[in-house]
């Protein structure tokens, strides 16, 4: 036997294709269980006898046999095969160890058979063990027991599943003490057994080809156990046994084709490292990846390497930095996936060189390396895939929380971070909105003055630094002047003292000017002591007062007269005491100097940063619109940490963010697995977080106030889209019980003090109070006498905007139920008319004011009316009627006193607002001069005479008219109330009736009848009501608002004589009003309107008329609908408000299906290229929402398409372009693309132009061109657009058309049609720009003979000129 068993030939002869022979085989698949294990026990008892047994032939055949036909051995004896060759192993392996200790070389070979046999079945083994099936795994599922009734029965049924787990055998509950073999055994000193690499390789690599089988499972690498065996039989086979190479090779194939392998061989190679110290192998595997390229089409390899040296640079950086020179090749690879892994490894190899501790290397060195990963990190920031992209900017942000900040790259990082926002994929902008969050919260500013990041705060200090640095510096350069002046003065009172006498006027001389620079010196220390007693806290005065004393001493010497030498003597030992002083505080100097320097440049820094954070806080902003709402999410993070921080962009982006509270919330999942909260509750939480939530260590009436005031601030300044927005957020936050009863107090408490706050203050407290009770009338039902007292009494007529907010919480006693559609139930509560609240709101809107704003407090005082009285036409009449008899009462206007002026005078100017030929505020009541009876004379001495005719003022004549064309809108509103209140009390009586029938037999025959008579009735109550609408309110007999109809007309259609600005305004206002009531008014005068908005060169008035258009075009459609075209006169306006608010109208109008499309959607589309991006970004909602109708874009493209490309109505090419590509994405089935082929290539036909050319072959190639029919319908269209195909423009469109169908073509379809094709519009080309050349050469010949003719022409009339005279 030992001469017949070679491990090579044995393990090849396995792994072949072929069947592997033995030489006594037996047949186990011919056996019955109870064979097999007689034939079992014979090996078992040979093996336990002795461990060498199994090189007998028959033992080793048995065995052998078994495993060959393992798919046919009951699991019971596989486990008592796998036992006996574990056994036999372990015995002989424990002697083979005692051998190699202690005998020689000879004795331990003889172990090299028995040793390579068991070794071979093992592998063998573990191969066959996953054949096994388990003993019921052939039968059929057996039916489960019925549980027994009774004692015993849960217990019976616990033991017999206990058994049936026993007699089961798993193989993976033996991969671990098989791998804990396989790791005893490369134990062994295996050099005395095998003498050559060859063979003792092949041993090797047959022990440890079982753990990498297993690996190959990726069930089995979920158990921790199983992998720490795998990783530590490689470890000892690469350690003790040269398996090096082989694993190399092996590992290698393993990443390339098994995914779940790529963390398990990090992890190994890591614990190589680190606990066997063998750093070889990790460094051969990357010199391999570093070598491989990788193409764009590989998918599975790329992602498996890229995973792989992503966790092994986690968990072995120093491994990966030596080897990174080689593996940053790849960061020019064409797999993304590699160039993520590389930015990951950049990462972690800053983070180890940041934090960890290396004495090997010099600080500037690691400095040198930090500034070169960084640099890198930054220019992947550029990648071509958004996935790199995205994968830098959270590297970057992993990278923000070290402990060493690096300022110079995160100011870097954060220009970076900037312009990612303006990234066309919403993850990479998503990851930069948190790359900045990040490094706002870490960053490194916070060290001196807190961490807040107000700009104006930060330019504050570093000016004042800038001022400290500059008086020190001035102070230090003195200080070095005075110090070499002393120098000089002492040096030469040696040279006296020393040298031979001088004259007596030089020395005199020499004195003076040191006394001179002595009282200089002075002068400058006093100053530097200032400087050093404000900044650095020294100790100096009592030093500068005693130069005080010296410097008078010397001072008193200035005279040029003769010094003693006693005093000469003292001069001399004060000015070296001088210079040892002026010494010290030049280094003080210096060192302060330093300091401030630094501080410059912290601020300078912390500058930078604040000021790249508020720029991209304004694109930030514009993310908060986003589609995506992990985006949208990101930026709310930023503004609450913004404002967190006390940037100053951060209140608009908060003030923006409460718009999102309309956002409907579903629950989803982000990239890493993890639920995203819906946007609303988000925004919930980030106002609760700011405003509303407690604040540790407060007293709980500080909370009050403080969550009061938070509360009241949020109305300051606030735009109606952004209360309107609050208003909801309010209500819901109400409705969830987040807010306390004591903050409602204390909002009552603001708005009724007696004392003289803020009218914001004031206004703010009621306006949060109103938004309250939409969620719970409670709020105002307690407290509608302070209301009146405070809203509709002195304060409110102080304050109109007050009162007008009071009209607005009184409005909430009506409850907020929203009507149901079709419903009858009416849930609003009604007052008498004799509340005390109507006389409140009848003496507001009479009170006499010259305020434009008492309109809006009119406004909602009549929508109080009318929403809470159960007769609001009585007080409606009452009010028309006396502010008519205030209007146009008789007046004796007195003679203008020249130093008296009004005493609203002021308000009037400044509310009343005239063109620049209207007459001054004093000629008013003349104003109405145009009314018949209304004139007026003057006599020559000034005093006007008046007559008994009838004047009115302006103002009080526009209250008038804006009150009556209220009260006739909310009556139309107040009819459909009645309506439903006698369809609810017709429906109650007949459902009463009914009950009372109830009883009969024929009780559903007579609640068929009755259904279909209450339908009539019904029907006749609308048509009561509709008539009441069409014909009394403007037309009847007995309607007050007849009267003004009329009136109305007059002073709308005749502007050159009523010229005052807020009379024409808010008579046009009522005007459309009245407009809405009746088609009969509307049908005899909707043209007036429209001639209002061509010349009115007001842009209010346009812009209101833009809105009213679309409500009457509400109410009367068919109306509006013949004069379609004057709604989109407001398009093309210069204004932007009467831009936007037509834009608005006729996109409601139009989704609505309220007006039909007749060719104008190419002015909507026109306002895509508008200069102002809200107009442009409401176009492009309006055309998003447009292509949600059924082929509404399509139907209506090529109308669009004509009135952009020619005509008075034509965009410029590239704006053409532009609009063209915006709208032909949403061109997406094919049977649309295919039609609009057709209809493009026909259009050429009756082209002329080369401009329309180029935008019919640009329009075609904006086409997909996916089906061959779309194709084809080009092709057969080649006839009209033969001649124009020598237009360059022209034909590089349909050179586009032609890549693009290629590219939408299957690999397995032939190009020939294509190719064709495009031969054909080749030769097109060549034919039109050859005829286009003769037609050009014909014309050129033309021109010259006509040329030549008009020349002959010439010299033949001066000839015959000639003739005449000589005739």
């Amino acid at each position: 036997m030992a001469a017949q068993f070679d491990l090579q030939e044995e393990l090849q002869a396995l792994q072949g294709s072929g069947d592997y022979s033995i030489d006594h085989e037996h047949d186990i698949r011919a056996m019955e269980p109870g064979e097999m294990d007689g034939l079992l026990q014979q090996a078992v008892r040979a093996i336990a006898e002795s461990s060498e047994s199994i090189m007998s032939p028959e033992t080793f055949d048995i065995l052998r046999s078994f495993l060959k036909h393992a798919d046919a051995v009951p699991g019971i004896l596989m486990s008592k095969l796998l036992d006996v060759i574990t056994s036999g192993f372990v015995a002989e392996v424990d002697s083979a160890a005692h051998d190699i200790d202690h005998e020689d070389q000879q004795t331990c070979v003889t172990h090299k058979m028995p040793i390579e046999m068991y070794a071979f079945l093992l592998n063998w083994s573990v191969r066959a063990a996953e054949k096994v099936k388990s003993p019921d795994e052939d039968a059929p599922a057996a039916p489960a027991a019925k549980s027994r009734r009774g004692r015993g029965g849960k217990a019976a049924q616990a033991r017999t599943a206990a058994k049936n787990r026993a007699a089961e055998w798993s193989w993976k509950d033996q991969i671990v003490p098989t791998l804990n073999l396989i790791s005893k055994v490369l134990k062994l000193k295996t050099s005395k057994i095998w003498t050559t690499t060859g063979e003792r390789d092949t041993f090797i690599g047959c022990l440890t080809a079982p753990a990498y089988h297993v690996t190959e499972n990726d069930q089995y690498m979920k158990s921790q156990a199983i992998k720490l065996g795998i990783y530590k039989v490689i470890c000892l086979a690469v350690k003790h046994h040269g398996h090096g190479p082989a694993a190399q090779t092996t590992i290698i194939q393993s990443l390339q084709y098994y995914e779940h392998l790529s963390e398990p061989m990090a992890e190994c190679l890591t614990v190589l490292l680190k606990e066997f110290d063998h750093a070889q192998l990790g460094d051969e595997i990357l010199r391999e990846i570093a070598a491989k390229s990788f193409s764009a089409q590989d998918t599975k390899g790329p992602r498996n390497f890229s995973k792989f040296l992503t966790q092994f640079a986690e968990w072995a950086p120093r491994a990966v930095l030596k080897q990174i020179s080689l593996l940053l090749s790849h960061l020019d690879s064409e797999s993304y996936p590699m160039r993520m892994a590389l930015v990951e490894i950049i990462g972690f190899l800053i983070r180890e060189l940041a934090c960890s501790e290396d004495l090997t290397n010099d600080a500037s060195q690691t400095q040198k390396q930090l500034n070169g990963l960084y640099d890198l990190l930054l220019e992947r920031t550029l990648d071509l895939s958004s996935y790199v992209r995205s994968k830098v900017l959270a590297v970057l942000g992993r990278l923000c929380d070290l402990p060493v900040k690096f300022p110079k790259q995160r100011l870097a990082i954060t220009r970076a971070a900037g312009g990612a926002l303006e990234d066309k994929v919403a993850g990479v902008r998503r990851n930069a909105v948190a790359l900045i969050v990040k490094l706002i919260v870490t960053h490194p500013y916070g060290l001196m003055h807190g961490g807040l990041l107000g700009m104006q705060e930060w330019e504050e200090r570093y000016r004042a630094v800038v001022q400290d640095l500059q008086k020190a510096e001035k102070a230090l350069d003195e200080t070095l002047n005075g110090r070499d002046a002393a120098e000089e003065m002492d040096k030469e009172g040696e040279e006296d003292e020393s040298s031979t006498p001088r004259p007596k006027k030089k020395r005199v001389r020499r004195q003076s000017e040191g006394a001179e620079d002595a009282m200089n010196v002075d002068g400058e220390e006093d100053d530097e002591d200032d400087e050093a007693d404000s900044i650095m806290d020294e100790d100096e005065p009592d030093r500068s007062r005693a130069e005080d004393e010296d410097n008078a001493e010397g001072d008193g010497d200035g005279a040029p007269t003769p010094k003693k030498k006693k005093n000469k003597r003292k001069s001399e030992l004060d000015m070296a005491a001088l210079t040892d002083e002026q010494a010290a505080l030049a280094a003080l100097e210096s060192n302060q100097l330093l300091h401030l320097r630094l501080r410059k440049r912290y601020y300078a820094e912390a500058l930078n940063f604040i000021r790249q954070v508020e720029e991209a806080a304004q694109i930030v902003c514009q993310l908060l619109g986003s589609t995506h709402k992990t985006e949208v999410l990101e930026a709310m993070e930023f503004f609450r940490v913004a404002h967190e921080y006390q940037l100053d962009s951060a209140e608009t982006g908060i003030k923006k963010m409460l718009h999102l509270i309309w956002s409907k919330d579903n629950s989803s999942m982000s990239e890493d697995g993890k639920e995203l909260k819906g946007v609303r509750s988000r925004v919930l939480e980030c106002y609760r977080s700011l405003y509303f939530d407690p604040i540790p260590d407060m007293e709980p009436k500080q909370q009050v106030n403080r969550i009061a005031k938070n509360m009241i601030e949020l109305t300051y300044d606030a735009t109606l889209a952004e209360l309107t927005s609050l208003e909801e957020m309010m209500r819901y936050m109400m409705d969830d019980d987040q807010i306390h009863q004591d903050v409602v107090n204390k909002l009552w408490q603001v708005y009724s003090s007696e004392r003289p706050l803020p009218k914001q203050q004031r206004r703010g407290a009621i306006i949060i109070i109103g938004m309250l009770a939409l969620a719970r009338r409670s709020v105002v039902t307690d407290r509608v006498d302070v209301l009146l007292k405070i809203g509709l009494g002195p304060t409110g007529k102080a304050d109109l905007i007050l009162a007008k907010y009071t009209c607005v919480a009184l409005q909430r006693l009506n409850g907020s139920a929203k009507k149901v559609k079709g419903s009858l139930l009416d849930k609003s509560m009604r007052l008498d008319m004799d509340s005390p609240v109507f006389r409140r709101l009848q003496d507001a809107i009479e009170h006499p004011c010259r305020s434009r704003e008492w309109f809006a407090l009119a406004e909602q005082a009549i929508n109080t009316v009318y929403a809470l009285g159960d007769r609001p036409e009585a007080l409606a009449n009452a009010l028309i009627r006396a502010l008519t008899r205030r209007a146009f009462r008789r007046r004796e206007r007195p003679p203008p006193a020249p130093d008296a002026e009004p005493e609203d005078a002021p308000d009037a100017l400044m509310d009343e607002d005239r063109d620049g030929d209207a007459p001054p505020e004093s000629a008013t009541p003349a104003l109405l001069s145009a009314m018949p009876g209304s004139a007026g004379t003057q006599v020559p001495g000034g005093a006007p005479v008046r007559k008994s005719d009838d004047t009115g003022d302006a103002f009080e004549l526009s209250q008038l008219l804006f009150v009556v064309g209220h009260v006739a809108l909310k009556h139309i509103v107040y009819l459909e109330l009645v309506e439903r209140e006698w369809k609810r009390q017709k429906q109650e009586k007949e459902l009463a009736e009914k009950m009372a029938k109830g009883g009969n037999d024929a009780a559903g025959k007579d609640g068929e009848e009755l259904d279909q008579v209450a339908g009539n009735a019904e029907d006749e109550i609308g048509d009561r009501i509709a008539a009441v609408r069409e014909s009394e309110l403007l037309y009847g007999p007995d309607s007050l608002l007849a009267l003004y109809g009329p009136l109305l007309v007059r002073i709308c259609g005749r502007p050159d004589l009523f010229k005052n600005a807020t009379l024409r305004a808010t008579a046009t206002l009522a005007f459309s009003k009245f407009l809405c009531v009746s088609s009969q008014f509307c049908d005899a005068h909707h043209g007036l309107l429209f001639r209002i908005l061509e010349t009115s060169r007001d842009a209010h008035i346009r812009s209101n008329i833009a809105i009213a258009l679309g409500d009457v075009a509400v109410s009367f459609s068919t109306i509006i609908d013949e004069n379609s075209d004057e709604l989109y006169r407001g398009l093309s306006d210069g204004e932007l408000v009467v831009k936007k608010n037509t834009l608005m109208v006729l996109t409601h109008l139009i989704l609505n299906g309220m007006i039909k499309v007749k060719g104008q959607l190419g002015e909507m589309a026109k306002c895509l290229e508008d200069d102002e991006p809200r107009v442009a970004d409401l176009a492009k909602l309006f055309f998003t929402d447009l292509s949600t109708k059924d082929n509404a874009i399509y139907n209506n493209l090529p109308d669009v398409i004509s009135h952009l490309s020619v005509g008075a109505h034509a965009l410029d090419e590239d704006a053409f372009q532009r609009t063209m590509r915006y709208i032909f994405a949403f061109i997406e089935k094919e049977k649309q693309a295919e039609s609009i082929v057709e209809k493009l290539c026909q259009r050429f036909r009756l082209a002329e132009e080369p401009r329309q050319w180029r935008d019919v072959a640009f329009c075609l190639s904006l086409l997909p061109f996916r089906a061959e029919r779309s194709v084809r319908r080009l092709v057969e269209g080649l006839p009209f657009y033969r001649d124009k195909l020598h237009e360059d423009g022209v034909y590089a469109r349909f050179q586009e058309i032609l890549a693009k169908a290629r590219a939408n073509r299957g690999q397995s379809k032939p190009d020939a049609e294509l190719n064709e094709f495009e031969n054909a519009l080749e030769e097109s080309r060549r034919q039109g720009a050859e005829d286009e050349a003769l037609e050009r050469r014909v014309e050129g010949k033309k021109a010259a003979a006509k040329k030549r003719a008009t020349r002959r022409g010439a010299r033949r009339r001066p000839a015959a000129d000639a003739d005449e005279e000589d005739e």
